[in-house]
C-alpha cells in the first residue's frame, strides 16, 4: 500500500487535518499517512507547489500525494487526480500541480461518487468529502481511471509561473516561498550564479552580501546564499528576514555578478 503524503493549508488549529486523516482511515484502515505541511500560506498554490517539488525526490515512486489548497472550493474548478511517473496526485484543478503537467501520464476529474463519501458533499469541504476518500481508495490498488472520467491535459488550469529572467549584470527573480524561520526563496537557480564572481543581490534599495551559510554574517544581519533546495536565498542570520523586509511571496528579487566582464 502506497503512502498518502498530505500537503495543506488547514493549519493545526481547527480539526480539519484530523478530520481528513479520520476519513482516509474509514477505507483504508492500514494507510501510512505523512504530513508533509499543513502551515502553508492560505489561497496560496506557488507555495505549495514549491512545498511539492521540493519534496517529490525523497518519496518512493507511486506514493500518492494529497494537496488540499482550494480557494474555489464549491465552485466552477474540478477536483482532479493525475499520475506521473513519480507518483498519484489528488488535487483541485487550481493550477497547484502545475509544475507536474509536463509529465502527465493520465489524468481524471473525480466525478464518480461511488469514491466520495458522500454522494452529496459539502460545498466548502471537499477535502474531508472527495479528495481525502479517493486518495485511500486509489492507496487500496483501485484504478486511476475508476475514480473518474478522463481529461484532455491541455485543459487544465494554468498560471503565468514566476519565471526568473536574465539582466545585462545577471539575473531578476521573485520570492516563490518563505519558511518559518523568514528566509526568502527565490526562483533564481544556483545554477545561474557562476562559481567565479561575487553575486550580490538586490532587495528594492538594499544590497545584501553573499555567503555560504547563515553565520556568515553576524546575528541580526542578511545574508544572500543558495540554500538546500539549490535556490538563491535571502535569510537574516538569527532573524526572520520576510519581517525585517516587509517581504512576501511573489515580490521581486535581483542578483548582480560584481565581477567586470561576467555577465549572463
Amino acid at each position: 500500500m502506497p503512502a498518502i503524503v498530505l500537503l495543506t493549508d488547514f493549519g493545526e488549529q481547527d480539526h480539519y487535518v484530523g478530520v481528513v486523516k479520520g476519513v482516509i482511515l474509514g477505507i483504508a484502515p492500514q494507510a501510512q499517512m505523512i504530513d508533509l505541511s499543513h502551515d502553508l500560506p492560505p489561497y496560496e498554490p506557488t507555495a505549495a507547489q514549491f512545498l511539492l517539488t521540493q519534496a517529490i525526490p525523497y518519496f518512493p515512486p507511486g506514493t500518492i500525494y494529497l494537496v488540499i489548497v482550494d480557494p474555489g472550493v464549491g465552485g466552477t474548478r474540478r477536483p482532479i487526480a493525475l499520475k506521473t511517473p513519480t507518483g498519484t496526485y489528488v488535487a483541485p484543478d487550481n493550477g497547484v500541480l502545475q509544475p507536474l503537467f509536463p509529465q502527465v501520464q493520465e489524468v481524471v476529474e473525480l466525478n464518480n461518487p461511488t469514491y466520495w463519501r458522500t454522494p452529496q458533499p459539502s460545498q466548502t469541504f471537499h477535502g474531508r468529502d472527495i479528495f481525502a476518500p479517493v486518495a485511500a481508495h486509489l492507496s487500496r490498488g483501485v484504478p486511476l481511471g475508476q475514480v473518474g472520467e478522463p481529461l484532455d491535459p491541455t485543459t487544465l488550469v494554468t498560471h503565468p509561473l514566476l519565471t526568473p529572467l536574465a539582466t545585462p549584470t545577471g539575473w531578476r527573480g521573485h520570492i516563490q516561498y518563505i519558511d518559518r524561520f523568514g528566509n526568502l526563496i527565490s526562483t533564481i537557480p544556483a545554477s545561474q550564479v557562476p562559481l567565479n564572481v561575487l553575486p550580490q543581490v538586490q532587495w528594492r534599495d538594499i544590497t545584501i552580501p553573499w555567503g555560504t551559510h547563515y553565520g556568515a554574517v553576524p546575528v541580526g544581519e542578511l545574508v544572500a546564499l543558495v540554500g538546500s533546495h539549490g535556490y538563491v536565498e535571502i535569510a537574516c542570520h538569527q532573524g526572520h528576514a520576510a519581517r525585517l523586509l516587509g517581504a512576501k511571496i511573489g515580490d521581486e528579487v535581483g542578483i548582480v555578478f560584481a565581477e567586470i566582464g561576467i555577465h549572463q
